[in-house]
C-alpha cells in the first residue's frame, strides 16, 4: 500500500489495538483511530493464553510489542490432567499466560506511541458516523453491531453449544496448565485452570447442562455459582477463593460468516469468528487476523485488493482452527463417553482430542509421557485381551494383536475395501485381483477387505464388479484366499454387498455413479427414488424381491466360507440397497418396512440374521454402516447410528465398520484429517462394541493416535494402500517394531529398511530441535528470570 489511509477501528480489544499497531509501524502517515465503547481499564475475564506459535507470529510482526508481553507473562510447558485421584503430567506443549487487562494496557501504551489516536467511552452506533474511513475494521466482539447491521452481506452462523461454562479466578497459582475431571452428586465437572500472573490464576468450570440444572446454577448468582465452585473443587483451591468478574454461565457460540468484508468494511477476531476455548483464546485468533490483514495491505495496492486477499489467505487457517475447536469441544459435551475410560486413556483421548496433538507428537513433546502411554497400553492388551505382549519394551499401539470374535488380527491395520472396477469377464476375479490383494496381504496389514463383491448379477454396481454367485467365481475367490494365507499372516474378509439404486453404472474412471450409455440392467431401491437427475429410476423393491435378494446373500456367504475367507461384511453403507433402507432420505415406504427406525431396520436385521445363520459361528462378522448422513437437519445421525449398532449387537454382530454418507447427493461433508473417526469414538463407547474406523486416515501416527485413545479397535485405510501396500511395513521399520512379521523373500528389504529409517529419524529429529531452538530458548530466558 503506497498511499496513506484513514482507518477506523471500531473496538479497542487486542485484536483492533493490534491491527492499529501494525498498520501505523508500517506506515506512520496512515491516519488511525480506534473507538472503544468501555472505558480504558475496564476488562472482563482474567487471563489469556497464547501458544509458542501464536508467541512467534507476534516476535515476527512485531518485536516490540512482543518484549512488553514477555516482560509480563507467565510460561509453561506442562498439562496436569487429573482425574479419579491421579495427575498424569504431560511436557512439552508451550504457553504462556497474560493478564487480560496488563495485555491491553500493554497494547494501548504501544499504540499510542506509535501515534495511533484512542478514543474510550464511544460508541460507534451506525458506519454512517465515519463517512470519510478508507477502512472500516470492525472488531467490536462477538455481539458485533457492524456484523448485525450487514448481516444479509456478512450472512452470520451461530451455532450455541450445549454445555455451560462460566470464567472466573483465583488466588491459587497452578505450576501447569491444569484440566480437573471429578463427579459429584449432580454431575460430571471439568476445570481448566492456568496461571496468568504470580498469585492469579484463570478457572473455567464446565458441564452439560443437565448437572447445570440439577446443582441448581441456573437460580444461582455469582456468589452463589462463586460458594458452589468452591465446595466442589475444595481439595484443588487448598484453601484460595474463587473469584468472579461478571462469571454468569453462558453456553459458548460457534460464529462464523459466510462474507468477510463489505466494500470498505472488514470484520476480525469474535465479530468474524469463535473458536472454542479447549483449543486457544479468541485473543489469540485475533490477534493473528490483525497480522494477517495488515499484511495484505503490505501485499496489496487498494483497499479492495488487500480485503480480497484477506479473505482468501486468512479463510483456509480460520476454517482449520475452528473445525479442531468444534471436535474439541464435542468431547467435552459429551463426559460420559470418556468417563468410562481408565485415567491414562481419557489423558491420551483429551490431549489428542482435537487431531492438533497426535501420538508421535506427544513422543517428541515428551517422550516419557509417549513411553508411560505404551506401558499402559501394553498392560491394557495383556490384562483384557489375555495377549502376551512386552510390557518391558512395549509396541506401539498399532502393532498389538486384537481378536474379532474367535479370530486374532496380528496387528490394527486394516486395508479398507476399495473397488478396483477390474473384474473378468464373467465377473471373475482374476489375475489383478490376485496381485492386487496378494500384495495388500504381503504388505503386513492384519486384515485386508476384498472390495465389494456382489451377490447376484443385478446386485452389480458397474460390469466391472466381481461377484461371489457362479461356481467359476468361487474358485477364483478360492485362488485368492490360498495366496493370502500361504504368503502372510494376514485375515482376508469379504465384503458383500447389493449396488441398489447405485448400480448399472460406469466404471469408476468413466464417471462415477453415471448411468451406463448401454447395457443397463433393472435396478430397485427401498423406494423409486433416482440417486441423482441423471441416475436411472429404481423400481421398489417388492416382497417377493427382498427375498430373493436376501436368500443371494445367503448363498454369498456360503460361498464365501468354501472360498476359504476367515470374515464376511454386510454392506449397509453408502445408499446402496440395504442402506437405502436404513436412510429416511432414501426409504418412503409406507408398509411394515417404512416409518421409524424400527421399520427401516427391519429388512437389513433380516438379512443380517440370516446371513449369520449361514455363517459359521467361529467365523466374525461385520457389517458396514453410514452413521450420518450428512444431510444437516434431515437423515441419519450418530443417534440412530448407536441405536442400529445395539440393535445388530444384539443379533451377533462381532465388529462394526463406521463409515459415513454417500447415501445422497445432498450431503455436505465436513472433511479433514481422521474425520470420521469420531462416528466410530461414539458407537464404541455408547454401545461397547469393537469398531473400525474409516475417512482419511493417511499415517501410523493416526492409526496409533486412534486405537491408544480409545476411538476404534482397528483402523482401515485404503488410498494410502494404494500408493504404498507395504504402509504396515514401512511403518514397523519407522518405530523399529521388530515383532511384525515380514514375508522371508523380504527380510534384506527389512534390514535396509531399519537402518536406512533409523538413520532418517535420527535427521528430522535434529531439524525439529533446531526449529524449537527459540522456544526453548525462550523459555529458558523465563524461568532464569523468575530465579
Amino acid at each position: 500500500m503506497t498511499q496513506p489511509l484513514k482507518i477506523s477501528v471500531v473496538g479497542g480489544g487486542p485484536g483492533g489495538l493490534y491491527f492499529a499497531i501494525l498498520m501505523k509501524k508500517a506506515d506512520p502517515r496512515h491516519a488511525i483511530t480506534v473507538y472503544e465503547r468501555n472505558r480504558t481499564d475496564d476488562t472482563f475475564g482474567f487471563g489469556v493464553v497464547f501458544s509458542d506459535e501464536t508467541l512467534d507470529n507476534i516476535q515476527n510482526a512485531d518485536p516490540e510489542t512482543f518484549d512488553a508481553i514477555a516482560k509480563n507473562f507467565v510460561y509453561w510447558g506442562e498439562i496436569d490432567i487429573r482425574v479419579r485421584g491421579r495427575v498424569i503430567r504431560s511436557d512439552g506443549h508451550g504457553f504462556c499466560g497474560l493478564e487480560r487487562r496488563t495485555l491491553l494496557m500493554l497494547l494501548q501504551e504501544r499504540a499510542r506511541a506509535l501515534g495511533v489516536e484512542l478514543k474510550f467511552q464511544t460508541e460507534i452506533p451506525d458506519v454512517a458516523s465515519l463517512p470519510d474511513s478508507d477502512l472500516i475494521v470492525a472488531a467490536d466482539g462477538i455481539n458485533s453491531a457492524i456484523r448485525a447491521k450487514f448481516a444479509d452481506h456478512f450472512k452470520p452462523s451461530f451455532d450455541w453449544r450445549k454445555n455451560k461454562f462460566a470464567w472466573c479466578g483465583t488466588t491459587k497459582s497452578f505450576p501447569a496448565f491444569t484440566f480437573d475431571f471429578r463427579e459429584n452428586e449432580h454431575g460430571i465437572w471439568i476445570l481448566g485452570a492456568y496461571q496468568y500472573k504470580p498469585g492469579m490464576s484463570t478457572l473455567v468450570p464446565e458441564c452439560d447442562e443437565e448437572t447445570w440444572l440439577r446443582a441448581g446454577l441456573d437460580k444461582a448468582d455469582e456468589a452463589q455459582t462463586v460458594a458452589y465452585l468452591e465446595r466442589t473443587f475444595a481439595d484443588l483451591l487448598d484453601g484460595h477463593p474463587v473469584l468472579s468478574n461478571r462469571s454468569v454461565w453462558r453456553n459458548f457460540p460457534m460464529i462464523k460468516n459466510e462474507r468477510w468484508y463489505r466494500d470498505n468494511i472488514v470484520l476480525i477476531g469474535d465479530a468474524l469468528h469463535t473458536a472454542h476455548y479447549s483449543i486457544g483464546s479468541g485473543t489469540k485468533l485475533a490477534m493473528e487476523d490483525s497480522i494477517a490483514l495488515a499484511g495484505s495491505f503490505a501485499a496489496k495496492q487498494s483497499v479492495a485488493d488487500a480485503l480480497a486477499h484477506y479473505e482468501t489467505t486468512r479463510r483456509e487457517e480460520v476454517e482449520k482452527t475452528q473445525h479442531a475447536a468444534d471436535v474439541s469441544l464435542v468431547w467435552f459435551e459429551k463426559p460420559r463417553r470418556f468417563w468410562k475410560l481408565e485415567p491414562m486413556q481419557l489423558a491420551f483421548s483429551l490431549l489428542s482430542r482435537s487431531k492438533q496433538i497426535t501420538y508421535d507428537n506427544l513422543r517428541r513433546r515428551d517422550p516419557e509421557f509417549g513411553a508411560e502411554v505404551d506401558r499402559w497400553w501394553a498392560g491394557k492388551v495383556r490384562s483384557e485381551l489375555n495377549f502376551d505382549v512386552p510390557t518391558n519394551n512395549p509396541l506401539p499401539p498399532m502393532f498389538t494383536p486384537f481378536r474379532i470374535g474367535n479370530m486374532t488380527v496380528q496387528n490394527r491395520v486394516v486395508v479398507s475395501p476399495m473397488n478396483m472396477y477390474s473384474a473378468e469377464p464373467g465377473n471373475i476375479p482374476g489375475d489383478f485381483h490376485l496381485v492386487h490383494l496378494g500384495k495388500m496381504a504381503q504388505g503386513g496389514a492384519g486384515l485386508v477387505f476384498a472390495e465389494m463383491t456382489s451377490v447376484s448379477e443385478d446386485a452389480r454396481i458397474t460390469p466391472g464388479c466381481p461377484g461371489i454367485y457362479t461356481p467359476e467365481q468361487v474358485k477364483a475367490w478360492t485362488r485368492i484366499c490360498n495366496f493370502v494365507h500361504a504368503n502372510s499372516e494376514a485375515k482376508f474378509c469379504l465384503q458383500i454387498g447389493h449396488a441398489g439404486r447405485k448400480g448399472s453404472t460406469r466404471l469408476g474412471w468413466e464417471g462415477m455413479d453415471q448411468p451406463l450409455i448401454e447395457g443397463n440392467w433393472p435396478i430397485v431401491s427401498a423406494s423409486p427414488l433416482r440417486y441423482r437427475k441423471d441416475s436411472a429410476l429404481p423400481t421398489e423393491i417388492s416382497r417377493a424381491g427382498m427375498t430373493a435378494v436376501r436368500e443371494s446373500f445367503v448363498r454369498a456367504a456360503r460361498h464365501a466360507h468354501q472360498a476359504g475367507f476367515d470374515m464376511i461384511e454386510l454392506h449397509m453403507a453408502h445408499g446402496y440397497l440395504l442402506s437405502s433402507f436404513i436412510s429416511p432420505l432414501t426409504n418412503q415406504r409406507s408398509d411394515g418396512y417404512g416409518g421409524s427406525l424400527d421399520n427401516r431396520m427391519r429388512y437389513p436385521l433380516e438379512v443380517f440374521d440370516a446371513v449369520r445363520e449361514a455363517w459359521p459361528a467361529d467365523k466374525p462378522m461385520s457389517v458396514r454402516i453410514s452413521a450420518s448422513d450428512w444431510v444437516p437437519g434431515r437423515g441419519l445421525d450418530i443417534d440412530d447410528a448407536i441405536e442400529i449398532t445395539r440393535m445388530l449387537k444384539a443379533r451377533g454382530l462381532d465388529i462394526i465398520d463406521v463409515s459415513a454418507g454417500q447415501t445422497s447427493i445432498e450431503a455436505r461433508p465436513v472433511y479433514g484429517r481422521m474425520f470420521q473417526t469420531p462416528f466410530s469414538d461414539a458407537i464404541r463407547s455408547e454401545v461397547q462394541m469393537p469398531t473400525i474406523t474409516v475417512g482419511n486416515i493417511t499415517t501410523a501416527d493416526q492409526v496409533n493416535t486412534i486405537v491408544a485413545a480409545g476411538r476404534a479397535d482397528l483402523v482401515a485405510l485404503a488410498r494410502p494402500h494404494l500408493v504404498n501396500p507395504n504402509f504396515t511395513l514401512a511403518a514397523s521399520a519407522y518405530y523399529g517394531c521388530d515383532i511384525q512379521k515380514w514375508p522371508d523373500p523380504y527380510l534384506a528389504g527389512k534390514d535396509q529398511a531399519f537402518r536406512l529409517t533409523e538413520r532418517d529419524n535420527a535427521e528430522m529429529a535434529q531439524l525439529r530441535e533446531q526449529a524449537r531452538a527459540p522456544i526453548t530458548q525462550r523459555r529458558a530466558a523465563f524461568l532464569a528470570s523468575r530465579g
